[in-house]
């Protein structure tokens, strides 16, 4: 009883949220992880060319770190850089061995693991990591360029002593950046709420997706069926988050995503998905026990 009336009051909340972002408000959110962060100060002077696609390599590394999870990698994200790169490369390495007994199927992996632990021999580690924004503000001033919007003033929520990303605002040329509390602004508010329900539905997506592959077996990943089994209220809040997310604004910038953009897919793969159920009979009518497969299908497409 008490689940019950505590999802109903989630259900009210996230509701009146959602209703405030109409066609007038634009909508601007970047998805990107720490790991890409550190990956990307990594190979800072290496470019693509005729021979190496470093992109594909940034990616293969983010990509194996979120499937595998290794925990000495994961826990070594906050210390030396140089500690960082040797317990990757100790990653890879225990990585290629593994696949050897699947080699059919992990031939590619080894084979970009491989490359990979060649470029990290011969790459000079920065003593330390820069927890700038830079790339998400890059992409924001893009969005303002394909909105032909030169007058603006950019309000950031107030961070403390050092304000990092006001300073990563400023320095990748956004002019007329401020700080501000929250508890006075409340455009502030409104994005912290929004970001804070893409995220939350994003980690779930993930964290539903994540098989345990370090046996090295490979197998299907689904959703489970319960994401699915919904109520018609249920139903027309994701059609309703799906029209702010991908239908009202529909600017080319207005979502980012690095290197890595997996589980921004997956989001808005499912949210797609969902609107294309009219009400709940569309799901009643079909095998429940099937949607899984179907959602899997529809956003691998």
């Amino acid at each position: 009883m008490v689940l019950h009336h505590l999802i109903l009051i989630l259900l009210d909340f996230y509701e009146d949220l959602i209703s405030l972002f109409d066609k007038k408000v634009i909508i601007y959110f970047s998805v990107s992880s720490k790991i890409e962060y550190i990956i990307s100060q990594l190979f800072i002077n290496y470019h693509n060319s005729v021979l190496v696609n470093i992109d594909f390599m940034k990616y293969s590394i983010i990509k194996a770190i979120n499937v595998y999870q290794p925990k000495k990698v994961i826990e070594a994200i906050y210390k030396e850089p140089k500690l960082f790169v040797k317990e990757l490369c100790s990653f890879l390495k225990e990585r290629i061995i593994i696949n050897q007994s699947n080699n059919i199927l992990k031939e590619k992996e080894n084979t970009a693991f491989q490359q990979i632990l060649i470029l990290l021999n011969d790459t000079e580690v920065p003593k330390k990591l820069d927890w700038s924004y830079f790339a998400s503000f890059d992409d924001f001033e893009k969005l303002l360029t394909e909105m032909n919007i030169e007058d603006y003033k950019l309000i950031i929520d107030r961070e403390g002593k050092k304000s990092h990303t006001l300073n990563s605002a400023i320095e990748v040329g956004l002019k007329n950046v401020i700080e501000e509390d929250s508890k006075n602004c409340i455009g502030i508010r409104m994005a912290d709420m929004l970001i804070g329900l893409i995220s939350r539905l994003m980690q779930s997506l993930k964290v539903s997706l994540r098989g345990d592959y370090k046996t090295g077996r490979v197998k299907k990943i689904l959703l489970d069926s319960g994401w699915f089994a919904l109520n018609q209220r249920q139903i027309d809040l994701y059609k309703k988050f799906y029209r702010v997310i991908c239908v009202n604004n529909n600017y080319w910038y207005k979502a980012y995503a690095g290197i890595y953009s997996d589980d921004l897919i997956a989001f808005i793969g499912f949210l797609q998905f969902m609107n294309r159920f009219k009400n709940i009979d569309d799901i009643k009518n079909t095998n429940l026990k099937m949607q899984p497969e179907y959602y899997n299908a529809f956003v691998c497409e």
